[in-house]
């Protein structure tokens, strides 16, 4: 069975950028009929939250990412030792015992005489018996894993044939002094125990992918296919700023922000495909091409997003958005979504319109009432229909000497308490006669 995972860590919300790799795995697993997993990494004790494992798994569930099975790091870390004392008994990790002012000296030497900053190995001329002292006088060890020499190729699922030679890089820390693992075995470690057939993630990580395809050998393991995407830019190409790169999204959520607009958006961009809107997450699947993805730099632009969330509300088909109605609902029908559709741009405003229409709407008395009460000596006396406002306004402008758009401003706030919204032609009759007066009356 084809088999992907999401795995964030629990130490922040889920932001623009994890999210968008959460659901590029998602699509890809569903697309062929694979299994999606959500892995919780969690060594890092303590900065690791319950409080951000939870929201990451209500931000999922609210774009439609529904996982297969979930497992956590922190319940695992007797496998990782288990694995760990193998690969030392292979000669294949190692103890050191530099520790970090150390280190930092020795990359700015080797800086200094044009040298890569790789780790010189010089903890693999320590004998068992300069090892036990050090352990013995109390200092702890930190353990690399022993790199091969040699150049790694894969067929990347995004960016092509890639090749890294392992000389250019350090031997990777696996665990740190403090016994946590990281996340370069630990993810290894995870990904041969549960089968995992393709890992998909940022191109940060292609460096690390390398080093770990020498892990999954080391460990006779089935090798995944990688793919990486390109990271996500401003829309003019630089670096994310602090305040896009950080937009979680739970605050994504609050600029009411619909996740059919986002899932859309973001699985498309940085794709041959076109960004379109799709009513759900199926239809984002059944289009997914995994090798339409390019190494161009992916650009997130937030004011699209924000544009196309209103697009979202003008194109979306009535018996999708009534799911999403708690208020007055009754009230909401195929007619009132048509009228309403092109006013609204959350799910709150259209809650607001049905209660304007519909609800125990409550209009402010601080209105002019003289205004009011010329408008109302003003209204037709004949049954509405999609004349009245026409006739209504005529009437107004031959006894007043005032610009219409003043007059439209005047009413539209006395009926609904907004300065804009939808055509009072049509408005007036969903209000009908009755609380139309109601409204224009001085004693409300």
């Amino acid at each position: 069975m084809n088999k992907l995972r999401f795995a964030p860590s629990p130490t922040g919300n889920l932001h623009v950028g994890n999210f968008r790799t959460a659901l590029i795995n998602y699509l890809l697993a569903k697309k062929i009929s694979g299994h999606f997993m959500l892995r919780i990494d969690d060594t890092d004790i303590e900065r690791s939250n319950l409080i951000y494992e939870e929201q990451i798994k209500k931000d999922l569930v609210w774009a439609g990412m529904n996982w297969d099975s979930e497992v956590k790091q922190s319940q695992r870390i007797n496998k990782y030792k288990e694995v760990l004392d193998l690969l030392i008994s292979k000669q294949l990790v190692y103890p050191c015992f530099e520790d970090p002012e150390e280190l930092n000296l020795k990359r700015k030497a080797q800086l200094s005489t044009g040298k890569p900053p790789i780790y010189d190995r010089k903890s693999l001329n320590l004998t068992d018996k300069e090892i036990e002292e050090k352990i013995s006088n109390g200092k702890k060890p930190h353990y690399r894993f022993f790199l091969k020499s040699e150049k790694i190729i894969w067929d990347d699922l995004v960016r092509g044939e890639c090749v890294l030679d392992t000389a250019s890089v350090s031997d990777p820390i696996i665990v740190r002094e403090d016994g946590r693992f990281i996340y370069t075995l630990a993810s290894v470690i995870d990904d041969s125990d549960f089968k995992i057939t393709h890992i998909i993630r940022g191109e940060d990580h292609v460096t690390n992918s390398a080093v770990q395809i020498q892990i999954f050998k080391a460990l006779n393991s089935q090798i995944p296919q990688m793919g990486h995407l390109s990271l996500m830019t401003d829309i003019d190409g630089g670096g994310l700023s602090k305040r896009i790169g950080s937009l979680s999204i739970d605050e994504l959520k609050k600029q009411n922000i619909e996740p059919q607009a986002l899932t859309s958006y973001l699985a498309k961009i940085g794709s041959s495909q076109n960004v379109e809107l799709h009513n759900s997450i199926n239809q984002l699947i059944n289009e997914f091409d995994i090798n339409s993805f390019n190494k161009a730099p992916t650009k997130f632009d937030h004011e699209f997003l924000k544009n196309f969330n209103v697009k979202f509300f003008h194109l979306i088909n009535f018996n999708t958005i009534k799911e999403r109605i708690t208020e007055n609902k009754a009230y909401f029908t195929e007619e009132f979504w048509d009228f309403i559709k092109t006013n609204v741009s959350s799910i709150d405003q259209i809650h607001e319109w049905l209660d304007i229409l519909y609800g125990n709407f409550y209009i402010d008395k601080n209105y002019d009432f003289e205004t009011k009460n010329f408008y109302l000596n003003c209204f037709p006396d004949q049954p509405i229909d999609h004349l009245t406002w026409s006739k209504w306004l005529e009437n107004i402008s031959l006894k007043v000497n005032d610009k219409k758009i003043n007059i439209v401003k005047n009413i539209r706030a006395f009926l609904t308490g907004k300065s804009s919204g939808p055509e009072l032609s049509s408005l007036i009759i969903f209000l009908g006669k009755e609380k139309i007066f109601q409204r224009l009356k001085t004693d409300n």
